[in-house]
């Protein structure tokens, strides 16, 4: 017997801003036809003022504990993914612990950019088998749309705010494929490539938030390769092949890229679970935020096969395959 990390809740939250692409026709010189052949985007969400990235965690949070029918203080700690957090410290996940009232247990944060949801969720699933903890609440959430420079219409229309939540819970299974809950995971980082996705600002740099700033055609060669690679290695660690995966939840960068990588996976679009449209990059949120569209819709079955891939700043990427 083997322990797994079962995801037993999922929930979300967007502001209630709503931006949509022709927002941008009138600061910067794109269009919306441009915008949506370009990215698939169509709209995404902005926090409003005042609204904080652990505002939108807690939100998610309650939403993801009441799916699991839980209560704050049935968990053992709190992992929160954020490459926007309130402030330099404290952990937003600590505000998150607060906001809920929980009064047991840890909160932490994960940054690892874009695919810091994914880091966040192979951290639990390792705490989960090595019995450091039964019940975790997993979030990623972010307010990308404080660091964009609005002149730069090659970053500012890709990226939204939101945030997403799963609670995780030890479940005995058998150490087979066959189990319910986290399989296996792949994590990889190379700095090497910090500039060609990065943010020109921080603490003990420039004192400043700063900006964020991308190399787009050579962030897509390497998130292609790479996204396919590891979503390929999870697989081959949990014992499955790509055959087997009835969904993709990719991180919702854009349609090219999120396309270009089911074709090497050799997964039609239909079971890829696509929320990029409507939402825009939200980061570290967008992974969460799509298994919760997808669980509130009733696409998961029990027994279905999903895998998680993300690719951010560092460069940073990573899976998790694990069974509904």
């Amino acid at each position: 017997m083997s322990r797994r990390a079962v995801i037993i809740g999922t929930g979300h939250y967007l502001p209630d801003q709503v931006i949509d692409n022709s927002w941008f026709e009138d600061k910067l010189d794109t269009t919306d036809e441009w915008i949506r052949s370009r990215t698939g985007i169509e709209r995404r969400h902005f926090a409003a003022e005042g609204q904080n990235t652990s505002d939108l965690a807690i939100r998610a949070a309650r939403a993801a504990l009441d799916k699991a029918g839980l209560q704050p203080d049935d968990l053992d700690g709190i992992i929160l993914a954020t490459s926007t957090p309130d402030f330099t410290f404290p952990a937003v996940a600590t505000m998150v612990q607060a906001g809920l009232g929980m009064t047991r247990g840890f909160a932490f944060d994960v940054q690892a950019v874009c695919a810091g949801f994914v880091f966040a969720l192979a951290n639990a699933d390792a705490m989960i088998r090595a019995g450091q903890a039964s019940r975790l609440l997993v979030i990623g959430a972010e307010t990308f749309s404080r660091i964009m420079d609005w002149t730069d219409r090659g970053t500012c229309v890709l990226f939204g705010d939101g945030a997403g939540a799963v609670v995780v819970e030890a479940q005995q299974g058998s150490g087979e494929s066959t189990d319910r809950g986290i399989l296996s995971s792949d994590l990889n980082s190379d700095g090497q490539y910090r500039e060609l996705l990065h943010v020109d600002g921080g603490v003990s740099s420039t004192g400043t938030a700063g900006h964020l700033r991308m190399q787009g055609n050579l962030v897509f060669r390497h998130a292609v390769e790479k996204l396919a690679r590891t979503a390929h290695t999870a697989l081959d660690r949990a014992g499955l092949q790509p055959g087997d995966v009835d969904w993709l939840v990719p991180h919702q960068a854009n349609m090219r890229i999120i396309a270009a990588t089911a074709q090497k996976m050799q997964l039609p679009l239909e079971k890829v679970v696509l929320t990029v449209a409507d939402h825009g990059n939200t980061s570290a949120a967008s992974i969460p935020l799509a298994l919760s569209v997808a669980d509130g819709e009733g696409r998961f079955k029990p027994g279905d096969v999903i895998v998680t891939e993300a690719i951010g700043g560092g460069l940073s990427w990573g899976s998790v395959v694990l069974r509904w």
